[in-house]
């Protein structure tokens, strides 16, 4: 017999993601030979055909299943093997299963296991018995059941050796792969998951009661919905069950079906009364119980499958936040017996000055406070003003207003509410204590804040991604997988961004292509030794840093204003040679082409392909020489709270306010309008249309204009809108007057909970931005001084 084979890896990869294997192939060698998925997507193109970061993370996620599941194979077979149970048949049927499921089916009837009632049955020779009523038998059970009573082996009487069948039986129907898979399948696609209180006075009740009485279709309950009630089950509030939906009179309907596909319904004989109770006692005891346990796994894989997604989705716009520049930040830890903690960073995000002042109780020191501020303002010549989002930042806000009216009209700088989610997480870390040996761990928290408005990237990669409060049910999905994709994401927005080699820290270094947390440390301590990088040849002079190592992460790292101006650039050092070609074809040195683009129009990039260089790297190239590092990022911009809205008591039913997204997640958007607790945008009221996944309308960090549907104090829930309907004239309403900037470069780590409002969707309205005018205001006011 001719055992199949599946086809390899790399076809079922191509054939899972749209592309030739070929491109697979070739992507997989580079990411065993140790190349990382930003090098791949930018340096090797032509390898891969031009494959993107998303498609090559999707062939590295589906090539670590994959192994796994071929590895587990490997053991399988290698098990029956060596146990003498490895027929040509379940070889075949082994080495065709497509997933872990099916292999685990397979394996199930010979994994080693306690001894059981079959067990004993057949050690006692009951199987005959049980093997002749699988067929017609034309005497009754009992009869049939007399020669096989074995007092000395357990069996007395017939009822007892009937049992002993009946528990072979039952063990041979509930590890039947051919009846599992096509059980499992249809239990899936036609049970409900129904969930019930169990004690709605425990003290953390209250948070399930929406599911205290609830059912749903399995197969399509969403992500957030499912992890809730596991979460509640985990908590002993709620019991789940999951089953086919059966009037409380008739049989459960998968017992005719299971009957017709072992043939017991044809078989009208003296024995069909004992196989009919045979059949229920092995459903309600083996196969229900088991096919209940493998749809609450099968929610639960695709609902963290689905939290993941969202969580790295969410990062991502986050960590690509549009930063504020090189300008002079004063970040403000708020807070009111510990005091507002102030820190001022200049245009390159060294530390100036620090201080500590008590405003409010029970001090109340308000005018020193003030006037504190207003020195350091002056001195430093600060142009924004950071004041974190937590406790008392509407007070802090407030005594940031009376410093500003207080100044002169061209020293303002431009106040702005920051999210401080992970700031105090950084704090207390061992980097913070190396970045910031000198200064009070309330003190880095500042720092934080005020680095974070200048570049989000570099300042967010210092905290873990999990502490920024951008995440769905975080903590109850599979936390290995969690983490290899956030690093991915934060891995991918690092490159893509590119990372100054002189400026960078540790954390920022060590998530370059190539590098690691133990060359990052090098590389700043060749630094902190010899002075700033001239060249990015001199990375070779760094400690264990060899040459496959610069290969991958040189591309990547940028030197401002160094020897050789191509390092400033996104071109690998490898291409520099053809940047020489290119140059002699046009007759001009780097310095004349970089940042140019009139040049182009005389350029073939067909001209400079060879064995080397191929068209996809040539047009990378010239694009690069025309905008040289150019930051994938957006503008910089910033949201106005209304002013006098500061409190739910504040709040009211059709208000429309301006808000900054901090989370997305499957069930809608969660708003900041500077009231200390987001609201809900619930996936209905995001748009005009149906909007099946929210990211595809909503981003964290955007702008939008939102209405206030309703506000539940008692629960701290706010309802929020943005459909355009709502609007009386179906025109945006203009921005009010006297109102709070506040930057929208974090998340907010606060409690994401709100009722969702069901209504039809509608049109999403345009994000209402007034970043541009405050900035061409800054400018103006800088200009001016």
């Amino acid at each position: 017999m001719t055992t199949t084979h599946l086809p390899s890896i790399e076809a079922r990869i191509a054939e899972r993601i749209g592309v030739s294997p070929h491109q697979v192939i070739s992507a997989v060698r580079l990411m065993d030979e140790g190349a990382t998925v930003p090098f791949i997507a930018r340096y090797r193109k032509e390898a891969t055909g031009g494959l993107s970061d998303a498609q090559l993370r999707e062939i590295e996620t589906l090539l670590l299943a994959l192994r796994a599941l071929e590895a587990r194979r490997e053991t399988i077979l290698n098990t029956l093997r060596e146990a003498g149970h490895l027929t040509a048949e379940l070889e075949q049927a082994v080495r065709s299963a497509e997933t872990r499921q099916a292999l685990e089916d397979l394996y199930l009837p010979y994994r080693p296991k306690r001894r059981t009632k079959a067990s004993i049955a057949r050690e006692a020779g009951l199987e005959p018995l049980a093997e002749q009523l699988m067929s017609r038998v034309e005497a009754p059970p009992e009869v049939l059941a007399a020669p096989f009573v074995a007092p000395e082996k357990g069996f007395a009487d017939a009822a007892a050796a009937l049992e002993g069948a009946r528990a072979i039986l039952s063990e041979r129907l509930s590890e039947d792969a051919a009846l599992l898979q096509p059980l499992r399948e249809r239990f899936w696609s036609e049970a409900v998951i129904r969930s019930q209180v169990l004690d709605s006075n425990a003290p953390n009740a209250a948070k399930f009661r929406d599911w205290f009485a609830f059912e749903e279709p399995i197969r399509s309950i969403p992500s957030h919905r499912a992890l809730a009630l596991l979460r509640g089950r985990n908590e002993g509030v709620l019991h789940l069950a999951v089953d086919i939906p059966t009037a409380e009179d008739q049989p459960h309907p998968f017992l005719a079906w299971i009957a017709r596909r072992i043939g017991w319904d044809r078989l009208d004989d003296p024995a069909a009364a004992w196989r009919t109770q045979t059949l229920a006692r092995i459903w309600r005891t083996k196969l229900h119980p088991q096919l209940e346990r493998d749809a609450l796994n099968q929610m639960r894989e695709n609902a963290e499958r689905e939290a993941i997604r969202i969580f790295a989705a969410n990062l991502k716009e986050l960590l690509l936040a549009p930063p504020a520049g090189n300008q002079v930040v004063m970040g403000i830890d708020p807070g009111i017996r510990t005091g507002i903690k102030i820190a001022v960073i200049d245009a390159t995000g060294a530390v100036v000055a620090t201080e500590t002042c008590y405003p409010f109780e029970p001090k109340r020191h308000v005018e020193p406070t003030l006037a504190r501020l207003a020195e350091l303002v002056t001195t430093h010549r600060v142009q924004l003003i950071a004041v974190g989002n937590g406790t008392a930042s509407r007070e802090t806000e407030k005594l940031i207003d009376t410093l500003l009216a207080r100044l002169p009209h061209d020293a303002r700088p431009m106040k702005l509410i920051v999210s401080e989610a992970g700031a105090s997480i950084y704090s207390a870390s061992e980097l913070a204590s190396e970045e910031l040996p000198e200064l009070d761990v309330s003190l880095r928290g500042a720092v934080s804040i005020a680095r974070r408005v200048q570049d989000p990237l570099a300042e967010l990669v210092k905290i873990d991604p999990k502490s920024i409060g951008v995440g769905q049910y975080q903590h109850d999905v599979d936390q290995v997988e969690l983490a290899r994709m956030l690093d991915a994401v934060v891995q991918d927005c690092v490159n893509a961004v590119g990372v100054d080699l002189n400026t960078a820290s540790p954390a920022l270094l060590a998530y370059v292509s190539g590098l690691n947390r133990t060359l990052a440390r090098e590389i700043v301590a060749w630094r902190t030794q010899h002075g700033p990088f001239r060249s990015r040849a001199q990375l070779l002079e760094v400690p264990r840093l060899g040459p496959k190592t610069f290969e991958q992460c040189a591309g990547f790292l940028r030197i401002r204003d160094g020897d050789e101006p191509l390092d400033a650039s996104a071109v690998h050092p490898e291409a520099y040679p053809l940047v020489e070609r290119i140059l002699a074809r046009i007759q001009k040195t780097v310095k004349e082409v970089m940042g140019r683009s009139d040049w182009r129009d005389a350029i073939d990039p067909n001209e400079f392909t060879d064995a080397q260089f191929g068209l996809f790297t040539v047009q990378d190239v010239l694009e690069e020489l025309a905008k040289p590092g150019r930051d994938p990022r957006g503008e910089f911009r910033t949201v106005r709270y209304a002013e006098g809205v500061e409190s739910l008591d504040d709040l009211q039913e059709g208000q429309w306010l301006e808000g900054v997204v901090t989370n997305v997640t499957h069930f809608g958007a969660f708003v900041d309008i500077g009231v200390h607790q987001d609201g809900l945008v619930h996936v209905s009221e995001l748009a005009d249309r149906f909007v099946k996944d929210p990211l595809t309308v909503v981003k964290p960090g955007q702008i939008v204009r939102v209405r206030v549907l309703s506000v539940d104090k008692a629960r701290q829930r706010i309802a929020l809108s943005m459909r355009a309907q709502h609007e009386r004239s179906g025109k945006p309403n203009s921005v009010p007057s006297g109102t709070t900037v506040t930057a929208h470069n974090g998340a907010h780590n606060r409690s994401r909970t709100a009722t969702p409002a069901k209504h039809n969707p509608t049109r999403p309205q345009e994000p209402v931005t007034a970043l541009a005018l405050a900035l061409a205001r800054a400018q103006q006011e800088k200009s001016a001084r």
